[in-house]
């Protein structure tokens, strides 16, 4: 993300410095910039995979493991086939905050496990098995109502992302019929 970020900056400055330098050869008659040009045009395009890269094949693999903190769960469904468990990522440092992901582990696949919900932890956090293959999801802030991420997803079939990029994702399309997204 930050070599995006520092690319991105290298070629806004080229393009501008592309840009002087095009009026400059126009007034006084010099030769175009073929060398900027090309520096500035590879620095977009590589601005643009990365953009393309991060936002259509996102994966959960991204998180932060080596900052989590463990939430509420384990929980077992009533047939034992499901077990959930929350986790906490804090971002951002002292003026951040705090994401929460939920992983459900198949136990009757080889624990195989699934992130079905990732967003913004609020401070009413908690999961409820429905049924055997629904998982209410409690994630709000009671003071502030528009803040409500709660939900219930069917295992298997449905997952929620807070800013929709799993959504977005060629790699994860498989993996869900519906995703949810603030």
């Amino acid at each position: 993300m930050l070599f995006g970020l520092l690319i991105f900056v290298i070629t806004i400055i080229l393009s501008l410095i592309l840009c002087a330098k095009l009026i400059i050869s126009f007034i006084k008659k010099k030769p175009f910039p073929k060398k900027l040009l090309i520096a500035t045009f590879s620095g977009v395009v590589l601005v643009s995979s990365i953009y393309t890269y991060e936002m259509y094949f996102f994966t959960f693999n991204k998180i932060d493991s080596g900052s989590i903190q463990k939430g509420p769960g384990p929980l077992t469904s009533a047939t034992e086939q499901f077990t959930v468990n929350a986790y906490y990522e804090p971002y951002g440092g002292a003026a951040g905050g705090v994401n929460v992901w939920v992983e459900i582990t198949n136990n009757n696949e080889n624990d195989k496990n699934q992130t079905v919900y990732y967003g913004d932890a609020k401070t009413d956090f908690s999961l409820k098995w429905v049924d055997e293959d629904t998982l209410c999801i409690q994630n709000e802030e009671p003071s502030y109502p528009n803040s409500n991420r709660s939900i219930e997803l069917e295992i298997g079939k449905e997952i929620y992302h807070g800013n929709g990029l799993a959504c977005k994702s060629l790699i994860m399309k498989d993996e869900y019929e519906t995703c949810y997204q603030n």
